[in-house]
Order: C-alpha cells, then structure tokens, then sequence
C-alpha cells in the first residue's frame, strides 16, 4: 500500500459528512483532510467559527480553514483518497464538472448509503462505469452508526469494505477512535445493496407505525426484512456471507428503530397521512429510501426475487396506495 495515501477530501456537508470530518480528526493517523461543500455561507461559517451551521453544530470542526471549498475540483485534486458523502441522487450533480481524469489514481470511498438513480446503480457500480475507478480501487463504508450519536461519540460500529482488502484494513485504521471500531470486509456489493435496502424497510418501519401497528408487529416485519435482503443480496452477488453481520443485520435495526433514522420518521410521517412532498420539506433532510425503493423495484423487474415488504412500500410511494390498506395488506403476506 502507497505510504502517500494520507491526503482525503470529503465531499459533502451534511451531517454524515460531518461526523465523518470529526471521525478522521479524532483518528491520531497522520493525514490532512480536505472538505469541499456547497454552500458557500456554511464554509465562510466553519472556517470562522469551527462548527457547521447547518449539522451537528455541535461538533468542533478542526480541518483548517484553509482545506474547506466550494470547489469541488480544487479539492479533489489535493487528495489521494476521495471520501464521498452527499445524497445518492445529488451525487451526478455534485460531480458535473469531475472527469475522469480528475479520479485517476485516487482511492474512492463511499459512504453514501443509496443508490443513483436513473442509472439504478449503487455507488461502486456507478463511479467503475461512469469514470472508470477500478474496483478495487473502490471503499466502502457501512454499518450501524447515526451521525447524531457519533457527533456525543457514543460506541459505533463501522465495516469497511474492499476488493482490496489491504486497501479496506488501510482505511479502517485511518477511521478507527476510541468510540469507533472497525472491521474490513471484501464484500462490496453486498454492503452496499444491504445498506441501500435497510433505508427501504426503515420506511416501511416508520408507516407501519404511523398507522398504528404496534412492537409486535415491527418485529415481525424487521425478521422477514432481513430475510428479504439476503435473498436480493444473494441474487445480485452471490457470494458466502454471513447476513446477521452488523453491516447488514446491525444497520438494518438501527435505521429501523432508532430516533435519529430519517428514513423512518419519513415512513412515520407517510404513515400519517402526510404526502411525499409535506414529509421531504418538514423533514429538510433526504430520506434515501424513497429514491432507493424504486430504483430496487427496477432492478428487481430483471432478477424476480420476492420481496413483499419492498413491494409494499413502492406501492404507497409511487402508487399512491392508501398506507394503512398497503401495510394490511403486507401483514397477510408476512410470517
């Protein structure tokens, strides 16, 4: 492994982004971090008072004011190691002007949890064909862990995935503090479908209780859930894998319950009676199960695996289906 890969750019400013910029400050590895966002009101903000307005303000930033952009470019080209982290259907935009030259040589770490859609391509697949990264040029990040607990650095979980694996234990050290631990694994694929689905039934989670469905009822649904991952995962990529994981099972739970999962409080809300629309603007934040869930029913059209509570959700989303029919519905189908 290149001793050089010290220099990473995060490209995104939400609060993911954020926490991982608190996570490789923390981290003692020697390296420098570079930080490109958007809005250009929030960088002027960070780099004089060292907390982002917008996430976690919280937290104290420490990349100095100096690595923080609005140009996406300028920072990418100080990197070796390009850290992505905005929404998966934002991600073709904050890319327009990035070639592929701009890639070449440089390390590709995902931690988006989503997919691209129009391309229905999770992000690995999409950065491999759209810029020609190699694979194993390519990292991802999973696992059970919410930016609101890692901003109190309260214990979490992370599985860093590569068909490199010196590439993917590399990495994890880079990340590794006392309140994050690390494992690595090959299975980029899997990891990342897995996270793409977790938000999928997260929504499902959330409707259910906006319609009144009880605990019972959600632990029923979150065991058939992870059934019904292991046997798209499977479909898609076929490989040994153990499902009950913290990057598959441990994600799917805690997006699944937790307070901070945004997908859930969006399902809640939909559950509710609130329209996609109402729900994305109260929310001010992307749930990514929404444009995950009909970029799964897309892909799915090739591959026929069963998945009814997947089926469910699109069926309420873009079909307009009546929640409380649609999870009454489900519950019939389900053991």
């Amino acid at each position: 492994m290149e001793d050089s890969l010290n220099k990473i750019a995060v490209i995104g400013g939400g609060s993911w982004a954020t926490a991982i910029v608190k996570i490789l400050s923390d981290n003692l590895t020697e390296k420098e971090i570079f930080w490109w966002m958007r809005d250009e009101v929030a960088v002027k903000h960070i780099c004089k008072y060292h907390h982002n307005p917008n996430y976690l303000s919280s937290v104290e930033i420490k990349v100095k004011p100096e690595n923080i952009f609005t140009d996406i470019k300028k920072a990418i080209a100080l990197a070796d190691m390009v850290l992505l982290n905005v929404p998966a259907a934002f991600l073709k935009q904050s890319l327009k002007e990035i070639t592929a030259e701009d890639l070449k040589g440089k390390k590709i770490i995902s931690a988006i949890k989503g997919i691209v859609p129009d391309e229905n391509l999770i992000i690995g697949e999409f950065m491999h064909q759209q810029y020609q990264i190699p694979l194993n040029d390519i990292v991802v990040i999973s696992g059970p862990c919410h930016a609101e607990e890692v901003a109190l650095e309260k214990l979490s979980y992370l599985t860093i995935a590569s068909q490199d694996m010196n590439l993917a234990c590399r990495f994890a050290k880079m990340i590794n503090t006392r309140y994050i631990k690390t494992n690595s694994s090959d299975d980029i694929y899997g990891t990342e479908y897995g996270a793409v689905l977790k938000n999928i039934y997260a929504v499902a989670s959330g409707i259910c209780h906006g319609v009144g469905f009880g605990d019972n009822f959600q632990a029923v649904l979150i065991s058939n859930a992870i059934r019904e991952m292991s046997r798209f995962v499977d479909a898609i990529h076929p490989i040994t894998r153990d499902i009950k994981e913290s990057a598959y099972l441990g994600d799917l739970l805690v997006t699944s319950y937790s307070q901070f999962s945004r997908n859930r409080t969006f399902g809640n809300m939909i559950g509710k009676g609130y329209t996609v629309k109402s729900a994305q603007l109260e929310m001010n934040m992307v749930a990514e199960g929404y444009y995950a869930v009909n970029c799964i029913h897309q892909i799915n059209k090739i591959h026929k695996v069963n998945m009814p509570i997947a089926r469910a959700v699109y069926a309420v989303l873009y079909e307009k289906h009546a929640p409380n029919t649609e999870m009454k519905l489900l519950a019939d189908e389900l053991s």
